[in-house]
């Protein structure tokens, strides 16, 4: 079976794919490749193809999709300054280019890596069910959903994995936020915020179960057993790096810091890894209905929960 995988050269991209050469070893690659290069210790593997393509421009995703039978997406745009300019272009219409040339190359059955925040603030009590007329806050969320819909809409067999927090060492958010405890600069807003995580190993076992189940199909919330804000998050995480535990500090300053951030990324052409949708984005509380995923994809965990999983943070 060969997967193409979009983003290959990004962060969940690039994990997958190496989870997928180390241990699936009846899955073959075909990874696409933009402006960033796809790792060497996964390009040259023997059964990987790295193709060039640019999700802006459709005439070149017909070479790409060539032989490929299922098509995993990650492809976006991440760590930019002012996202709400231009998000709607590369998540939505860029997204509507892939589903376009995979119906011409009749590739059934599409997987777009997504978030539970795409329905708006959930609990515990109140988890995400798979809905897609929620209403989300933050940017990021808003042109999720429009490709979620998009996708169920023209694709016979659409999944959406409505992933958690994915923590481990070499996750980009993760090893952010210790870059920042390393310096004492990790600060966090007081008010309690709930978020649903699943460790990098699980993640990648989660989308291998959806691309081997033949019956796979439709939303699946994607998380652990555990019960978890950001704050405490990151509270066990600085405790885990030896660092002191994030300051508290009043929501204005993280907006004004992200607006900083934004300022230099504009004017520099630098990564921003703060931005004003990502604090959006933080601030919503966030648990999904995961019965669904656990009874068809991933019945037993690898790790239940973050203390159970928190050696992922190490290695």
């Amino acid at each position: 079976m060969n997967i193409l995988i979009t983003g290959a050269a990004g962060n969940l991209g690039s994990l997958l794919s190496k989870f997928i050469l180390d241990h699936e070893k009846d899955l073959n690659l075909i990874l696409m490749q933009h402006c960033t290069r796809v790792p060497d210790t996964i390009r040259n593997n023997l059964r990987t193809k790295v193709k060039y393509a640019d999700l802006s421009m459709p005439n070149t995703l017909f070479d790409c999709l060539d032989g490929a039978d299922i098509i995993v997406h990650f492809a976006g745009v991440l760590f930019k300054a002012n996202p709400e300019k231009f998000l709607h272009e590369t998540n939505t219409h860029y997204f509507k280019n892939l589903v376009s040339v995979a119906k011409l190359k009749q590739i059934k059955k599409i997987i777009l890596i997504s978030f539970p925040h795409v329905e708006g603030p959930t609990s515990r009590k109140r988890p995400a069910s798979g809905r897609l007329d929620g209403r989300p806050v933050s940017m990021h969320a808003k042109t999720r959903l429009e490709e979620e819909i998009h996708l169920f809409d023209e694709i016979e067999i659409p999944i959406s994995l409505r992933v958690g927090m994915v923590y481990g060492k070499g996750i980009l958010m993760v090893d952010a936020a210790k870059w920042f405890a390393k310096r004492r600069l990790l600060g966090v807003w007081k008010e309690q915020t709930e978020i649903h995580l699943i460790s990098k190993t699980d993640f990648c076992r989660s989308v291998v179960a959806a691309i081997r189940n033949e019956s796979s199909k439709g939303i699946y919330n994607v998380g652990d057993e555990g019960n978890d804000t950001l704050q405490s998050f990151l509270e066990a995480a600085c405790n885990t790096w030896r660092c002191r535990k994030p300051w508290q500090m009043p929501l204005w300053l993280i907006y004004f810091a992200a607006k900083m951030f934004e300022i230099f990324s504009k004017v520099f052409g630098a990564k921003s890894p703060l931005t004003k949708d990502f604090i959006d984005i933080g601030r919503v509380s966030y648990y999904g209905d995961t019965s669904r995923f656990r009874s068809e994809l991933l019945p037993k965990l690898r790790h239940r929960n973050f203390n159970d999983g928190i050696e992922e943070m190490k290695v």
